[in-house]
């Protein structure tokens, strides 16, 4: 007997007893860790997506102000019938990308965009003070900077998502329910990351 008064069996319970309870309790702290990182992987999952959406709300409305631009610009200019099809064409494959080829329909719309209406404004100065014109090119103005940082905080959002994902022990979490890395919306071409100017 020790000085407890407790004989070799009751030690040996008490010890059996709290490594079972411990088990217990890492496996009840397992379930909550992964119930809670689920909840945060479907919040930042949302959020990735409500980011997009506004990005593409932003780009939506740059897509309508394009027959706008054309309606104006086909009233100064009469031989670049051309030209204004290969922006509505650029701006069409833009519009109608997944979401997987947004990016690179979205950058070779607006540089086609900017490269038209810059090479047309050029050509045609009345068209510069056309008070339609000005508005127009205004809107551009304010669309490109919205777009520019609905682009930011969407990929802040995707940078998130993505540590969860990739970090330990999320990633134990994300593997089991299928949560997957999400692609940055990135403009590769060089000319094409600096900042669209839409003076004319």
């Amino acid at each position: 007997m020790n000085l407890l008064g407790l004989g070799a069996g009751a030690i040996v319970g008490i010890i059996v007893g709290a490594f079972v309870g411990l088990v217990v309790l890492c496996f009840v702290g397992w379930w909550l860790y992964i119930w809670v990182c689920r909840n945060n992987f479907i919040r930042l999952k949302n959020n990735v997506e409500e980011a997009f959406s506004t990005m593409d709300v932003y780009m939506k409305k740059r897509y309508d102000l394009v027959p706008n631009l054309v309606e104006t610009v086909k009233g100064y200019t009469k031989h670049e019938s051309t030209t204004l099809k290969e922006v509505v064409a650029a701006r069409n494959l833009a519009m109608n990308a997944s979401p997987a080829e947004k990016a690179q329909a979205e950058a070779a719309f607006g540089k086609q965009l900017h490269t038209v209406v810059s090479a047309i404004a050029e050509q045609y100065p009345d068209l510069k003070a056309n008070a339609n014109f000005i508005d127009l090119q205004n809107q551009l103005k304010k669309l490109e900077e919205d777009i520019a940082y609905s682009r930011k905080y969407y990929n802040g959002t995707v940078k998130m998502y993505n540590n969860r994902v990739e970090m330990f022990p999320s990633n134990i979490v994300a593997k089991r329910y299928g949560f997957e890395k999400k692609e940055m919306f990135v403009v590769e071409d060089v000319e094409e990351r600096k900042a669209v100017k839409v003076q004319f």
